[in-house]
């Protein structure tokens, strides 16, 4: 039962990690470039879930849209100020750049939200789900976590194969030249990407919100494992990426409640090493095959 309680756990906290790195996803994919303050704006979506619910009492729907609108629009902050300058002149800055202006939003955050972590109640985080007499641990959030995971995934999919602008971000990825001559606003598309990107950053921190303590420094090391899940599952695959964050969060899950927190990162972090170098283009990704 232990263990089961700590799968299902488990792949609710992949799906959050799977959900990031589908941001990572979608801008590599269209631009070549990535947020590395991803965690910044999970946490934002986190904070701000928590504000406009809690400090200003609004409904709920109205507060969840209104913390993700602000993330998206984020998203396009980052891209103009901390990507577009530097990869427009073909410089790799925007690495730090990113990184950069997420620790200037964690202590923006951190003066204007304080330092003292609150939790956000939810109906789904308080009572957990039983069977019979017995309650199995686990919380209606953490079987709910997935099912938007996977359902967003699958929804950029179909927006990649079927939609106009999933054709726009194919073509922009292919040949961004090409795409500008046919007359794709290739500017457009990479600046929706970033907003998408952190969209969807801020839908796993509000998810996890009522799960985890709300604080400015929540997305640090959230964003660092994101990361690895979009390495791991292959940068260039949106279902690699999700399907990875599902596998690594049930491994962090099982090495916890087997070997004890203490082990956690070190046998998870030891594992993507040994992945990768097994496998250089993620479990789920392909090799990229060059024209000469």
């Amino acid at each position: 039962m232990l263990l089961m309680s700590a799968l299902v756990s488990g792949l609710g906290l992949g799906a959050m990690y799977g959900l990031i790195a589908l941001g990572f996803h979608i801008t590599y994919a269209v631009s070549g470039t990535v947020n590395f303050a991803q965690g910044s704006s999970m946490m934002l979506g986190a904070v701000l879930t928590w504000v406009f619910s809690q400090s200003m009492g609004w409904p709920m729907p109205l507060a969840l849209a209104a913390a993700l609108a602000v993330c998206a629009l984020y998203g396009m902050v980052v891209e103009v100020v901390a990507v577009r300058p530097f990869a427009r002149r073909g410089s790799n800055a925007w690495l730090m750049s990113t990184v950069a202006l997420g620790i200037v939003l964690d202590n923006l955050v951190m003066h204007g939200f304080g330092k003292e972590p609150r939790s956000l109640p939810s109906p789904w985080a308080q009572t957990p789900i039983t069977l019979g007499d017995a309650a199995l641990g686990v919380y209606p959030l953490q079987l709910l976590i997935p099912v938007v995971g996977l359902a967003l995934a699958a929804a950029l999919h179909w927006v990649a194969r079927h939609t106009r602008w999933g054709i726009a971000v194919l073509a922009v990825q292919q040949n961004r030249d090409a795409a500008r001559l046919m007359g794709i606003p290739v500017k457009h598309v990479v600046l929706l990407a970033f907003a998408l990107s952190t969209l969807l950053a801020g839908v796993a921190g509000a998810l996890v919100a009522p799960l985890f303590n709300v604080h400015a420094d929540m997305g640090t090391l959230f964003g660092l494992k994101a990361f690895a899940v979009a390495i791991l599952g292959g940068i260039g695959s949106a279902w690699g990426v999700m399907l990875a964050g599902l596998v690594f969060g049930a491994g962090e899950a099982l090495v916890t409640a087997t070997l004890g927190s203490g082990y956690t990162q070190i046998m998870m972090f030891s594992l993507v090493i040994v992945a990768l170098a097994l496998r250089p283009d993620g479990l789920f990704g392909r090799a990229e095959v060059k024209k000469v």
